[in-house]
Order: C-alpha cells, then sequence, then structure tokens
C-alpha cells in the first residue's frame, strides 16, 4: 500500500486497539546500566495491563546493584505506571493534531518492506518526540520509533534518545524492546534497554486491577 493509505490504515488500527484491547501480561527483562560509574542491574517481572489504566508489576528476579534497582529501574516503572494511570493517551498519540509527518521513502528490515516518515511535534509536551516511526507497507503495523523527547519525562533526566521495535501479537501491535539513552544530572549516562516476551493479551472485558505492586 502506499504511504498515505499505511499511515491511515496505522492509525486506524490503533484506534481500534484502544477500543478492542482489555488486558494483557508479558513477561519483561529490564537491563540498566550507568557505563560512568560502572553499575549495572537487571531486573525480571510479570506486567499485568488492564484498560483503561491500570498497569501492574510483579516482580521475579533481580540481580546486580541495588542502587541501579531503587534509582533506575523502579523510577522507569513508577513513571511508566503513572503515565498509564493519569496521562490521556490522545494527548501523546502519533496523530495529525501533535505531529507533522514527512515521508522519507522506503526501506527494508529483516525481509520487510518499511514506510519512513520523519515526525515533528507541534508542541513541546512530555511524551512527544522528533525522529521517525517505520511501518509496514503491506500491513501498516508499526514496526519501530526512533528518537529524541522534545521534553525531559523527569527533572533528573536530560537528553532522552530511544528506538522501540514492535511486534504483531493476535490483532494488536505491542513494543516488544526498547532501548534509550540518557544522561542524568548526578549519575552521568544511563543507558536501559527493556524486551517484553510471551504476550498474553485479552480482547473481552476485564475487570480493572487498581493497584500496582513493585
Amino acid at each position: 500500500m502506499g504511504p498515505e493509505l499505511a499511515l491511515q490504515v496505522y492509525r486506524n488500527r490503533t484506534s481500534a486497539q484502544m477500543e478492542q484491547l482489555s488486558s494483557y501480561s508479558v513477561d519483561s527483562l529490564i537491563r540498566a546500566e550507568l557505563p560512568d560509574t560502572k553499575q549495572y542491574g537487571e531486573y525480571e517481572l510479570e506486567r499485568h495491563y488492564a484498560a483503561p489504566r491500570s498497569l501492574a508489576f510483579k516482580a521475579v528476579r533481580f540481580t546486580g546493584d541495588n542502587f541501579v534497582k531503587s534509582n533506575v529501574i523502579l523510577r522507569l516503572l513508577q513513571s511508566e505506571a503513572s503515565h498509564v494511570e493519569k496521562d490521556d493517551p490522545s494527548l501523546n498519540a502519533l496523530s495529525p493534531a501533535n505531529y507533522k509527518f514527512s515521508y522519507k521513502g522506503t526501506t527494508q528490515l529483516e525481509g520487510r518492506v518499511l514506510h519512513v516518515y520523519h515526525v515533528k511535534p507541534r508542541h513541546k509536551r512530555a511524551g512527544l518526540f522528533k525522529g521517525r516511526i517505520y511501518l509496514d507497507a503491506f500491513t501498516g503495523s508499526m514496526v519501530r520509533a526512533e528518537g529524541r523527547l522534545v521534553k525531559s519525562p523527569s527533572i533528573f533526566l536530560k537528553q532522552v534518545e530511544f528506538s522501540q521495535d514492535y511486534a504483531d501479537v493476535d490483532s494488536f501491535t505491542l513494543p516488544i524492546h526498547l532501548h534509550s539513552d540518557a544522561r542524568a544530572r548526578i549519575v552521568g549516562r544511563i543507558v536501559v534497554d527493556v524486551f517484553n516476551s510471551d504476550y498474553h493479551v485479552s480482547p473481552e472485558p476485564n475487570e480493572a486491577q487498581t493497584s500496582s505492586s513493585l
């Protein structure tokens, strides 16, 4: 499909997913590194989402430096849960209201033909980024997003750059790998990788959970 159609299909899929995805569970592995201080942590957990505003975590295993666990990984999880519970998804959506789109042609990734778009936010608001998105040229599914956040999610962070890969799970598109590289005011550079696997999704109504335990 052409680039304009692929973009429209992506938006339609995103809207349908917001309405139809009732809940999911997924196994997550978070690896965080502070290169300047040579500290490292690895956290395995189960993540449980219930529409519309509940994200809970269950710890499985942690290895590494407790400073990394407390000041990097747990803060990241708390921020994610807060975002789900409090923020309006439409304010961060890849929509014409939030972004200007510029088509940059096609590329290939692992044998898939992808449409490439440069995205520039219309507002300097937390959650928006300047960079590129990659949509499957045949299905319109999001495959990758990458760039730099235009506003830091925390007073402790600056210059947050990221790339996030997605995969289709049943009829939904969900993140499978996030890589971020940021600068913190106290500890220097922070490198985080989040790997998600073994999704179990439900399109059926599900009673929302109301608490998250770390």
